[in-house]
């Protein structure tokens, strides 16, 4: 029997939450690289200044519940 888009998204949600730290702590690991790679573009000062506080203060934050319903919406198409 075939799995329910329900149960496909309980599914997904689970394996979501397992790796969830792995995802956090490569955003981290990328925050320098991110700054780096935006420190080469042709913004000013001000704007690098304020990107780069922006991506020090920013937090890696996962929203399962918004993940499952655009994941069944975009199956259900």
């Amino acid at each position: 029997m075939a799995a329910t888009i329900a149960q496909m998204v309980e599914k997904g949600e689970r394996k979501l939450r397992i790796k969830e730290p792995t995802l956090k702590a490569n955003y981290d690991a990328a925050k320098p690289r991110m700054k780096q790679n935006y420190g080469a573009l042709p913004f000013g000062p001000r704007t690098k200044a304020a990107y780069n506080s922006g991506v020090d203060a920013g937090q890696f934050r996962t929203d399962f519940s918004k993940w499952g319903a655009n994941w069944s919406a975009a199956v259900s198409r």
